[in-house]
C-alpha cells in the first residue's frame, strides 16, 4: 500500500528512494502467530489499527483481508534484496503486500515465497539463491543494524533528511514531511504540443 504513495512522491518531488529493512517481530516462528495472541490485552489498540488500515487501502483501491496471523518477514526481506538488485522491486512489494495483507499467506514458507517471486517476474534461480542458500543473511543483518541506529522502532518509517513519520499515512501527510525536510518539487513537465495544423 505505502509503495504506491512513495511512487507518488518519486513522481512529483526531487527525492531518491532506499528501502531499509527492519525486524518488527523477529521473534515471530515460521508457523506464524495468532495476532489476538500478539495483541492479547491491547485488543482495543488493535481494532483501531485494523481499521485505519482499512480506509488507507480502501482509498487506494486494494482489498482488505481478515488476517488472523502474523508471519516472520526475515526470508521475504531477504528475497526482496534480490528483487531490489534484479529490478522487480514494485512488482515484489506489491506482491509480497498482497500475499501478507490481503490474502493471508504465510511469508516464512519457501513455497509461498517462490510463488511471489514468480509472479513478480524474479528468476527462479535468483529467488532460490535468496530463499534457500540466503546469500542476502548478510546484506539484511545490515538494514537491520541501519533500521536501528536511525531509531525506527515501526513500520512503515518514513525518513527524509533526518525528519520522519512511522505508520502507513495519508499521502498529505508524506507532502507535510517533504515540505517540512526541505525536499523540492519536481519541475511540471511542459505539454507536448499538437504541434502545426493546416488546412486545404
Amino acid at each position: 500500500m505505502s509503495a504506491g504513495r512513495v511512487r507518488r512522491l518519486e513522481a512529483e518531488y526531487e527525492v531518491g528512494v532506499r528501502y531499509t529493512y527492519f525486524p518488527l517481530h523477529p521473534e515471530t516462528p515460521d508457523e506464524g502467530r495468532l495476532l489476538g495472541d500478539l495483541f492479547a490485552g491491547r485488543e482495543a489498540m488493535f481494532d483501531d489499527m485494523a481499521q485505519r488500515l482499512k480506509a488507507l487501502m480502501a482509498q487506494e483501491g486494494l482489498e482488505y483481508g481478515e488476517r488472523t496471523h502474523t508471519y516472520n518477514s526475515r526470508l521475504a526481506q531477504e528475497l526482496a534484496v534480490s528483487g531490489d538488485e534484479h529490478g522487480v522491486t514494485d512488482a515484489l512489494h506489491d506482491a509480497l503486500f498482497r500475499a501478507y495483507f490481503v490474502e493471508g499467506r504465510n511469508l516464512a514458507s519457501t513455497d509461498v515465497l517462490l510463488e511471489i517471486a514468480d509472479s513478480a517476474g524474479l528468476q527462479r534461480s535468483v529467488a532460490r539463491a535468496a530463499i534457500e542458500d540466503r546469500v542476502n543473511r548478510s546484506v539484511i543483518d545490515a538494514h537491520w543494524s541501519r533500521a536501528r541506529a536511525i531509531g525506527v522502532t515501526g513500520v512503515p518509517t518514513f525518513v527524509a533528511n533526518g525528519m520522519g513519520v512511522v505508520g502507513a499515512q495519508p499521502y498529505a501527510t508524506l507532502e507535510r514531511l517533504m515540505s517540512q525536510a526541505g525536499v523540492a518539487r519536481r519541475a511540471a513537465r511542459p505539454r507536448k504540443s499538437a504541434g502545426p495544423s493546416s488546412s486545404t
